[in-house]
């Protein structure tokens, strides 16, 4: 494989990569130093970088920095992604790791919508299939995307599309519904008690975007015979870890603050 390769394109990712490490900016002297290169052919690859705007050179400084022809690239990578792809290893590693059922939603219209299942090999199989949209406020995936909007952006949502009562469980009134949404924002997860569909209980977390937005949900779901409040709980790092992974896969890992 090595016969096949370019050895400037090699030297040219080795200086981004090095580049990347300063964003205060980088001495072409500190570069062939940490490279190994002449300051000649650090200078050609760096020039030529500049041209596709990949570098750019501080002009009272002198020194180099990542360029935004960079970014542009990323950018475009990430709005190629698709969701679902993305996240599907993920997912099934997930449910291979806790052997229950795993399911991706996202937000549309006041409802989730599952756009992605993975099965168990356990016995008792789910009712729930790709496609089917149910209410907000009742599952663990609802929650888990609501409670990273704002106030606002939540009320509204509560005031148009209401707070049906779909089992005994299910929280019907505004203010306790608020609260619990505030408690799934601070610890990064969110329970369905049987809310949705008695016999069911699942533990969901967020999925982040490269912007920090929730722009999905990913849970885990069982019959309550099994699911209760202490198996939920040893559960939530395992979906805690495959929400962060699938974020990092979409950008999540490149956002510089978070809040």
């Amino acid at each position: 494989m090595d016969d096949y390769t370019v050895k400037s394109v090699d030297k040219a990712f080795a200086l981004l990569e090095v580049v990347s490490e300063h964003p205060k900016g980088v001495s072409i002297t500190e570069l062939a130093n940490q490279v190994g290169m002449y300051k000649s052919t650090v200078h050609r690859l760096l020039t030529t970088m500049m041209r596709h705007r990949a570098i750019e050179q501080d002009s009272e400084t002198g020194r180099y920095k990542l360029g935004y022809g960079v970014l542009d690239l990323g950018m475009r990578l990430l709005s190629s992604i698709d969701l679902r792809a993305e996240a599907l290893p993920y997912l099934k590693e997930l449910a291979e790791e806790v052997n229950e059922v795993v399911h991706l939603a996202f937000l549309d219209q006041g409802e989730v919508v599952y756009i992605e299942k993975v099965e168990s090999a356990q016995t008792i199989r789910m009712h729930s299939r790709v496609g089917t949209r149910v209410p907000v406020h009742a599952t663990g995936l609802g929650k888990a995307i609501l409670a990273s909007l704002p106030r606002s952006e939540q009320v509204r949502i509560i005031d148009r599309y209401g707070l049906p009562r779909l089992t005994e469980h299910t929280v019907t009134e505004r203010d306790p519904f608020l609260r619990a949404l505030e408690t799934t924002r601070e610890t990064g997860f969110a329970f369905d008690l049987e809310e949705h569909e008695l016999g069911v209980c699942c533990v969901a977390a967020p999925i982040r975007d490269n912007a920090g937005r929730v722009v999905a949900a990913c849970s885990v779901s069982g019959p309550s015979i099994r699911m209760d409040l202490d198996r939920l709980h040893e559960l939530v790092p395992y979906v805690r870890k495959t929400a962060a992974a699938i974020s990092d896969r979409l950008g999540y890992s490149l956002v510089p603050e978070r809040s």
